[in-house]
């Protein structure tokens, strides 16, 4: 009884000298306050955690850490995704338009719900396409085997997967 009377007082006075040194370390601040807050919850549990054995009742309160399930947010994964989709589509369409093919449209196929990001196919919509004239080509087989090597380039797909809206 006194061993764990003694253990129990010097693990409180440890936290409350650990918690000393780190607010002397620690400059002034709006995050000083933050630490301090923290250090009295430790030193209100180190100082709570005998109690429960002393009235006869065993209490692991590490228990109340532990989560035996990890859950994922869908609505997360589906929002990251969904802008990563946004953001290569915006990114291929605007360097297809460095290359003189205005009013190009890329549609990319995924399945934003996935936790694994994976591109199935591309869409390219031809039907309002304007040729400048610091165009590279003009003919339309061309302007096609141009813009499926940029969305290669910037997609891990296939010819075979990109398609063609004229």
């Amino acid at each position: 009884m006194i061993s764990t009377l003694s253990a129990w007082i010097l693990s409180i006075a440890g936290v409350i000298l650990l918690s000393v040194l780190v607010d002397l370390i620690l400059p002034t601040g709006a995050m000083s306050k933050y630490i301090k807050g923290i250090f009295a919850f430790i030193i209100m549990l180190v100082i709570l955690t005998p109690i429960p054995k002393l009235l006869g009742q065993n209490i692991d309160i590490s228990s109340l850490f532990q989560s035996e399930t990890i859950q994922v947010d869908k609505d997360y994964i589906e929002q990251i995704n969904f802008e990563k989709l946004q953001t290569l589509q915006n990114n291929i369409e605007n360097e297809i338009s460095t290359y003189g093919y205005k009013n190009v449209k890329v549609y990319i196929s995924s399945d934003i719900f996935d936790n694994a990001f994976s591109i199935k196919s591309a869409t390219i919509d031809l039907r309002k396409l304007v040729i400048t004239e610091n165009a590279e080509h003009t003919n339309i087989v061309n302007i096609k085997q141009h813009i499926t090597n940029i969305v290669k380039q910037h997609l891990d797909i296939g010819e075979d997967e990109i398609y063609y809206e004229e």
